[in-house]
């Protein structure tokens, strides 16, 4: 993994530490397609937990595994604009109960109790994990002066 670029005045894994979306752009039949996805930044790889049935996604990792992931996180009121771009190659792994379970709880707590139940009831049978593996990483600050009339 090579990191061309990084503007960032946080550390790269506080960053994707973040609960923020990543988007992982792949190729397709019918052109390029996007999807926003919750992640876990691990073992230097970006970890997503895939739904088999209902999801298109899978099969075009599949498929197309050349991809490219970005992930921002952008405040307008103080003007922080962070961005993290990877190129890669993506693959579906086992589901990894206990890898899946630190992803959710990136997003939605500690407390599983508190979980809807969608997230913690899976049946391992029907997802998959997508492990993308960067190739290459560029991390920007964008950040800019807000405009007076967005600060609170």
């Amino acid at each position: 993994m090579e990191i061309a670029e990084n503007s960032l005045d946080v550390d790269l894994d506080e960053f994707l530490g973040r609960p923020l979306f990543c988007f992982l752009g792949q190729r397709s039949g019918g052109g390029p397609r996007l999807s926003p996805l919750w992640f876990l930044w691990e073992d230097e790889a970006v970890w997503n937990v895939a739904r088999l049935s209902g999801r298109s996604y899978p099969d075009r990792v599949r498929r197309y595994p050349e991809s490219a992931l970005a992930v921002v996180d952008f405040e307008p009121r103080t003007g922080r604009v962070e961005h993290v771009g990877m190129r890669g190659t993506a693959a579906l792994e086992p589901y990894d109960e206990e890898r899946a379970d630190r992803l959710f709880r990136k997003y939605l707590g500690e407390d599983r109790e508190e979980w809807p139940a969608m997230f913690g009831e899976v049946d391992p049978g029907g997802y998959r994990l997508v492990r993308f593996d960067p190739e290459t990483i560029v991390a920007r600050d964008q950040s800019y002066p807000a405009p007076a009339g967005t600060r609170d």
